[in-house]
């Protein structure tokens, strides 16, 4: 970050203060401010996070692997999805969907930093240079009716994000015909509701990885995947901040 945005992120918390998003305490240097966490929950969530890495998950989907090797039963035993593989970074649980909670429902904006600085550490590692950051598309009217989009938020920021000298290039290629709120609907009905309702509204990049909040089924990966191949996608990884 640099002295701009550390003299802005400092003032919003002066005058409109969020506190840290996991304890609540007040937020006292620039680094606590751009990461909208105090230094203790910032290095906490920090080891658990490199503790939760260490643990075993699938090779496919990314949940944890609880007696299985390599590929969790669901995968063995389900159809092949549209992707080659997803990457989860935190579980719903505890202070984790308090985190999400305070960035989503909340609104504190700045945590867009924080998980784009944990994308961007994870895409480090394995990203390929050519390829692209593609968000998962807003349901039609979500903008509109909250003022916003998280997933495009922590796009943005990983586009101003340099990594090895270079940046993460975003491609908004994808959009999303009106369809019933997956939220409602059962695991067979997820994967229905959205067949035929993403589709690409530009040249897609030969590699994309997917970028979404929560993973619950992989029934919305599966359609932006479906539709990133169908124009001509050779590869879709998928990076989430949380399973469900």
């Amino acid at each position: 970050m640099n002295h701009v945005q550390q003299s802005m992120g400092f003032l919003r918390e002066y005058f409109f203060p969020f506190g840290c998003s996991v304890c609540g305490v007040n937020l006292v240097n620039p680094r606590e401010t751009w990461h909208g966490l105090c230094k203790e929950c910032d290095e906490a969530l920090e080891l658990e996070l490199d503790e939760w890495h260490e643990g075993k998950t699938c090779d496919y989907c990314g949940k944890p692997l609880i007696s299985e090797h390599d590929r969790c039963l669901s995968c063995r035993l389900g159809e092949n999805c549209a992707y080659d593989r997803v990457i989860v970074l935190f579980p719903y649980i505890g202070k984790y969907r308090h985190l999400l909670g305070a960035y989503k429902f909340d609104k504190n904006i700045v945590l867009k930093n924080f998980f784009a600085q944990k994308i961007g550490e994870e895409l480090e590692s394995w990203i390929p240079r050519n390829a692209r950051i593609v968000p998962v598309p807003p349901r039609p009217g979500k903008i509109r009716k909250n003022g916003w989009d998280q997933v495009a938020y922590i796009a943005k920021a990983l586009k101003r994000m340099h990594k090895n000298g270079r940046s993460l290039p975003v491609s908004y290629c994808l959009k999303r015909l009106p369809s019933k709120s997956q939220k409602k609907l059962g695991r067979e009905n997820r994967k229905t509701n959205l067949k035929g309702r993403i589709v690409t509204v530009r040249q897609p990049p030969k590699i994309a990885v997917l970028i979404d909040d929560v993973m619950t089924t992989g029934s919305t990966l599966d359609a932006c995947a479906a539709a990133l191949k169908e124009a001509g996608t050779e590869k879709v990884f998928c990076l989430c901040l949380f399973y469900d």
